[in-house]
């Protein structure tokens, strides 16, 4: 497959469906003959806008007409920014290395290597991790190193699962305030998934009534307040467990920022860390049984947002984070949104 046949299939295709026949500067294209995927390699984001086209439409219709299973899509200066992300959290964990004996930094160092592979081709975790892991070598019999918060969505699923492959025999702990923000089907997959990993699990009640009722009565937004009580609730549980390591499934702060300490632990946020997008954490949380829900946010959030119209505005500030961080598409993002607005 050549990068001249692609650049002349969608010239025709934004012809064949009205679009303005604007060449993009493609860099470079990569096939996956065993997967049957694609990736093409865009100069920047505009380039990536047209090999994409309005609504998907020139990328899909390239798919069928190369008869194959998977296109991406990645601007250079996007990877680029990945890849300087990356080198700065591989740098941070070099330093913080030094500060444990061989076996506690054995799964640091599976990391480790895991991130130097990631910045030499930053396209796609799932290729890199069927290619370069032994799963017998990683995991290792020795007692839990990391505590895992796990809530039932596919970042936080994502960091369970890299840190189960790494080697850090991960307890997954999951915060429970109740059905209104902890609902069954979010408890059905957190289980399925610890079960399929063949991780050990623990529940953690707290009570969040006063969060929930200040919320429920149009005083604050919820999601701030509830994320700094399962925070503390899972940072003490760990310093209770003695562990050395606790992970968490935010895609945000990155590069050094995404291990830092709280007290002698080391706080990982394994996405950020790996300059993971919201499309890599859901396709392989998918592999484990784990997809996405399709709405933003808790039952909680749902009723603030009916009630209380202008809440919304904080809800899209957070997808806007993301968004401008690189971390969302633009339409992944426009999702999320609606969803919010459907919330109503």
């Amino acid at each position: 497959m050549k990068k001249e046949e692609i650049l002349t299939a969608i010239s025709r295709i934004r012809e064949d469906i009205g679009h303005e026949d604007i060449q993009p500067d493609i860099i470079d294209i990569i096939f996956n003959d065993e997967k049957s995927e694609l990736l093409i390699i865009t100069s920047d984001r505009p380039e990536k806008s047209l090999v994409i086209g309005k609504g998907g439409w020139v990328v899909g219709k390239l798919k069928e007409d190369l008869k194959i299973n998977k296109i991406h899509v990645e601007s250079y200066l996007d990877l680029y920014i990945r890849k300087n992300r990356m080198e700065l959290a591989l740098h941070r964990l070099e330093e913080v290395i030094d500060n444990y004996d061989i076996l506690t930094a054995k799964p640091l160092l599976n990391l480790w290597k895991l991130l130097k592979k990631r910045i030499e081709f930053p396209y796609n975790i799932e290729d890199i991790l069927e290619e370069n892991q032994d799963k017998e070598q990683l995991v290792s019999n020795n007692n839990t190193k990391a505590i895992v918060a796990l809530s039932g969505g596919v970042d936080s699923s994502f960091a369970l699962i890299i840190a189960y492959i790494m080697g850090f025999n991960p307890l997954a702990v999951t915060v429970n305030p109740g059905d209104i923000i902890l609902p069954k089907y979010f408890r059905e997959r957190v289980e399925n998934l610890t079960e399929s990993l063949g991780v050990d699990h623990q529940y953690l009640e707290v009570d969040m009534s006063s969060v929930i009722e200040g919320a429920l009565e149009g005083r604050y937004h919820p999601c701030g307040r509830c994320s700094k009580v399962i925070e503390k609730t899972v940072l003490e549980y760990a310093q209770k467990k003695g562990v050395p390591f606790i992970i968490f499934g935010d895609l945000l702060a990155t590069g050094s920022q995404s291990l830092t300490y709280k007290g002698d632990l080391l706080r990982i946020n394994l996405p950020a860390m790996l300059a993971a997008t919201k499309g890599e954490t859901k396709a392989l949380s998918s592999n484990y049984g784990v997809s996405p829900t399709g709405r933003y946010g808790c039952p909680l959030l749902v009723e603030v947002i009916k009630k209380y119209n202008h809440m919304n505005r904080y809800s899209v500030q957070r997808v806007l984070r993301e968004t401008r961080a690189g971390l969302l598409e633009p339409g992944e993002a426009l999702d999320m949104v609606m969803s919010l607005f459907r919330n109503k």
